[in-house]
């Protein structure tokens, strides 16, 4: 395994990328080997390890958020990856501190609901950075997680309309054996703020009993109420936003019914944790 230097030339080879913030876990391997199946033995595996200030909105944990890049290399190694990228911010961002940098790629329309509303700069950060990270990396395909539903369709969204030469896939959210999603900010659930952050699952769990239930729509606002109420019953859950979308263009649906995707997104004391699924 390298520590990316330099240049990557991927000429004939297949190069397999996936891009991370750090804080590797099963997760990100689960990733990792989605991307080495699609590039084959002979295929480069790239992952990058760059937690990206711009994607972090003035009063988010960018400063906290969790770093380890040695056990971050052990388990890429461990993992078969061929070349780890980890960047500073001068590399990623040449006078990041003052006006010298000035260019964003910006996605305009799935950008706007949900994570684009709650985090308004998150995604131009997202799209700015990914676009950076495929010009250096060049690769053949990109593997994103379905965790986040709606940063890996404004990725989509971006490789289509800018004509970038790779294909993107999306593998399955990973889950703890209870059910919640796995995300490097799992880290900051202390002590019963874990089982409290079941609170996500188990509204996912109650959307998907009410559809099968019922053979017909149900309106998107009684349902939103009710999830709600189960998800604030935990005394550290605060509700940011739920979401009932077609999973194509993320247009809202009034009614929620077979098919329906849905997301949202949760406060478990200081954490935001998200998820989303389709019902």
């Amino acid at each position: 395994m390298q520590r990316m230097a330099g240049d990557w030339v991927r000429g004939r080879t297949k190069v397999g990328f996936v891009p991370t913030m750090g804080c590797l876990h099963a997760g990100h391997l689960s990733l990792v080997r989605r991307v080495r199946s699609l590039v084959g033995s002979k295929g480069k595996v790239v992952v990058s390890i760059y937690v990206n200030p711009t994607q972090f909105g003035p009063t988010e944990d960018f400063s906290r958020y969790p770093r380890d890049l040695k056990r971050d290399l052990r388990l890429c190694r461990g993992a078969g990856v061929d070349v780890v990228f980890a960047p500073g911010n001068e590399e990623m961002y040449p006078g990041h501190t003052g006006p010298s940098f000035s260019t964003y790629v910006v996605e305009e329309a799935l950008s706007k609901g949900m994570e684009g509303q709650s985090r308004p700069t998150h995604f131009r950060g997202v799209t700015t950075v990914v676009a950076k990270l495929f010009n250096i990396v060049q690769p053949t395909v990109a593997v994103f997680g379905a965790k986040d539903y709606q940063q890996a369709a404004i990725i989509r969204r971006m490789v289509r309309d800018l004509n970038f030469p790779l294909k993107i896939a999306v593998a399955p959210t990973h889950r703890e054996a209870d059910g919640l999603a796995m995300s490097s900010r799992n880290k900051y659930l202390e002590g019963d703020l874990r089982k409290q952050a079941l609170a996500l699952w188990h509204a996912i769990e109650t959307a998907r009993a009410a559809v099968r239930q019922n053979a017909g729509s149900i309106p998107a606002h009684s349902l939103k109420s009710r999830l709600k109420q189960i998800i604030e019953r935990e005394p550290a859950a605060r509700l940011d936003y739920i979401e009932f979308f077609e999973p194509e263009t993320l247009a809202p649906q009034t009614g929620v019914a077979r098919g329906t995707h849905m997301a949202l997104a949760v406060f478990i004391g200081k954490t935001r944790l998200i998820d989303n699924a389709r019902l």
